[in-house]
């Protein structure tokens, strides 16, 4: 009966002093608010100021010039929907994130912080921050991106025609060789069903933001105030550096005239209005990435983490068996007794992998390795490893190779763009009801 008092106090977005209190103030006292109803999920005024929080320390520390603050916050709320559909529909489907994953994500965030974890939870709740909700914060990034995975992975279609044409028309993908560049985006969403009426607004707010840019304004500024993709209120739309023919093929063919610092003009897909800033180009044009690929020959023992065997537990085991190897024990006669892999009963051996066959911790670590060079303890989604690399060389694709890397490289290109007309697909068919602050 409490429960059910203390629900509806939250649900009228008033929390009511007790009774002897009252006696002395008869108004109530607001502690918090709804802002906002997701399907049947309520925001609240403190989650949405808890967020923006974070938010502009991100982009402060990215030297990135803030927003007013109602546009913030109001970027911050269609983040939090956006976020929250794609929370329950991950729910309803049975989706989570263990314990054990996710105390393996913290103690990553805080290696790569130069921190031991009791040392990077002082820090946090040094400035503030609950440790227990930052890990949930954490869980709930780790439940958004295996969502994001398993969603648009089954949705991308590549046909043999696309990979036939792909090959076939060096200028279309082959041609960019080795070109990387560093990119940022503003995406402005447009709901499946919109009206011309929808469409001329928001199509008035994608000609502002550009506005914006040519008169000078910073583009993170800009997509802090304007993108709906997540990465907007993160890190200001930057996309990082890829592979000129990994982008998504809308934004491959605007950068390819632009000069570092430009902007595109605006771009239209399915999902939205779109402009692309190039930050940087690096690479040669003329390289042909299909004729020759680099192959390693590595082996590895695997352990993995389960209810029975910790983090900690396994990490040990590795540093005991990397100081046999680095004493001149036999590494595939370790690896056929205690690698938790297939591949024990030939040493460890994984054959020849080519860029793209592993996962890309394992592949990182694996190309940092000199020849017969043993790995500390490497984390990848499948466990614990210690990887050697054997041999490499640079041979010609196959035909299967070639055709299996132009699949890769397709699947990729397209990814970014299902992912958005997922996202937009998820938010459309979502109950929002959005609750006005009482003046």
């Amino acid at each position: 009966m409490i429960f059910r008092s203390l629900l509806l106090c939250l649900l009228s977005g008033i929390f009511l002093l007790p009774v002897h209190a009252q006696t002395r103030r008869a108004q109530p006292v607001e502690v918090d608010r709804i802002v906002a109803v997701v399907n049947d999920e309520a925001i609240t005024a403190f989650e949405l100021r808890s967020r923006l929080a974070k938010v502009e320390r991100q982009l402060r520390g990215q030297n990135v010039q803030l927003p007013p603050r109602e546009i913030l916050e109001r970027q911050m709320l269609e983040r939090m929907i956006t976020d929250r559909v794609q929370l329950q529909f991950a729910k309803e489907t049975g989706l989570r994130i263990s314990d054990i994953e996710l105390d393996g994500a913290m103690r990553r965030i805080a290696e790569g912080n130069r921190l031991s974890l009791q040392e990077f939870r002082a820090v946090l709740e040094k400035d503030g921050i609950a440790w227990t909700k930052f890990r949930e914060e954490i869980r709930e990034e780790m439940l958004l991106a295996r969502l994001r995975d398993r969603e648009v992975e089954s949705r991308i279609v590549v046909s043999d025609g696309e990979i036939d044409n792909y090959l076939a028309n060096p200028e279309q993908g082959g041609s960019t060789g080795n070109i990387e560049v560093h990119t940022a985006h503003i995406i402005l969403r447009v709901p499946e069903q919109a009206s011309p009426d929808q469409l001329m607004r928001i199509g008035a707010r994608a000609q502002a933001a550009l506005q914006q840019i040519r008169g000078g304004e910073n583009f993170a500024k800009v997509a802090a105030s304007y993108s709906d993709a997540p990465d907007g209120l993160t890190s200001g739309g930057d996309m990082g550096v890829r592979p000129l023919d990994r982008l998504p093929a809308l934004y491959a063919d605007a950068v390819k005239p632009l000069k570092p610092g430009e902007a595109s003009e605006i771009l239209r897909s399915p999902a939205g209005f779109h402009i692309v800033k190039l930050i940087d180009r690096k690479g040669d044009a003329g390289a042909k990435p299909l004729a020759a690929l680099k192959q390693t020959r590595a082996r590895h023992i695997l352990i993995k983490v389960n209810e029975l065997v910790s983090e900690a537990d396994v990490r040990r085991k590795l540093v005991a068996l990397k100081e046999r190897l680095d004493n001149g024990a036999d590494f595939a006669e370790l690896a056929r007794l205690h690698s938790n892999d297939l591949s024990a009963a030939k040493g460890g051996d994984l054959g020849w992998l080519y860029q793209g066959d592993t996962v890309p911790d394992f592949e990182k670590a694996m190309d940092a390795l000199k020849i017969n060079q043993i790995s500390e303890p490497v984390q990848s989604p499948f466990g614990f490893h210690l990887i050697q690399v054997l041999e490499r060389r640079t041979e010609d694709a196959t035909a299967e190779r070639q055709r299996l890397t132009a699949r890769q490289v397709l699947r990729e290109r397209k990814s970014d763009e299902v992912y958005q007309d997922w996202v937009r697909q998820m938010r459309d068919r979502a109950y929002v009801e959005y609750r006005a602050e009482d003046r």
